[in-house]
C-alpha cells in the first residue's frame, strides 16, 4: 500500500501537466481554416488583394475624395499645399488596413467564386457564339465571290478549309 500513496514521479507529472487534454504538443497549431480553406496560386492570390485594397479603399473614399480634389487644385506645389489631407488620406488606409479586412476579403474572393465562374463560362459561350457566327460570315462571303466567279466565267482558287 505504500507504493500507490507515494507521490508521484517527474515523468509522469511532465506528461500530465504540459498539454491541455484533447490536444498533442508537437504538433504546431493548425490554421484558421476560415481564413485559408485552400492554397491559393499566385494569381488567386493578387486577386484577393486587389479585392482587399479596394475595400480599404472604399472605407477611405471621402479623404482620398479630398486629397485629389486638393491636388488638382494645386500642381507643382501639390506636395505642400495637401500635405494634411494626405497625412488624413494615409492614416485612414492606415487604420482600416488591417488583417481582418485582408480576411474579409479572401471570405468574399471565396464567397464569389460561383459568381466568377458563371461569368467565365458566359463569356465563353459567347465566344463560341461569335466563332460561329464568324465562320458562316465568312462563307457567306466566299460563296458569294464563287458564284461572281461562276458568272463572270473565271476560276477561283478552292481554300484549304477545315470545316
Amino acid at each position: 500500500m505504500a507504493s500507490s500513496s507515494s507521490p508521484p514521479t517527474q515523468a509522469s507529472q511532465s506528461s500530465t501537466t504540459l498539454s491541455p487534454p484533447g490536444t498533442n504538443a508537437a504538433t504546431p497549431s493548425q490554421p484558421n481554416p476560415k481564413r485559408s480553406p485552400l492554397p491559393l496560386s499566385a494569381s488567386q492570390e493578387s486577386q484577393v488583394r486587389e479585392l482587399y485594397f479596394k475595400r480599404v479603399r472604399m472605407k477611405c473614399a471621402d479623404e482620398v475624395r479630398d486629397f485629389a480634389s486638393c491636388c488638382t487644385a494645386h500642381t507643382f506645389t501639390a506636395t505642400f499645399s495637401c500635405r494634411s489631407s494626405q497625412k488624413a488620406m494615409n492614416a485612414c488606409m492606415l487604420q482600416h488596413a488591417t488583417q481582418a479586412e485582408h480576411d474579409a476579403a479572401r471570405e468574399e474572393w471565396f464567397n464569389t467564386i460561383e459568381e466568377r465562374k458563371g461569368q467565365r463560362e458566359e463569356k465563353e459561350r459567347k465566344r463560341a457564339e461569335d466563332e460561329k457566327f464568324w465562320k458562316e460570315w465568312w462563307r457567306k462571303e466566299r460563296k458569294t465571290e464563287e458564284l461572281k466567279a461562276l458568272e463572270t466565267g473565271r476560276q477561283v482558287k478552292p481554300k484549304d478549309r477545315k470545316e
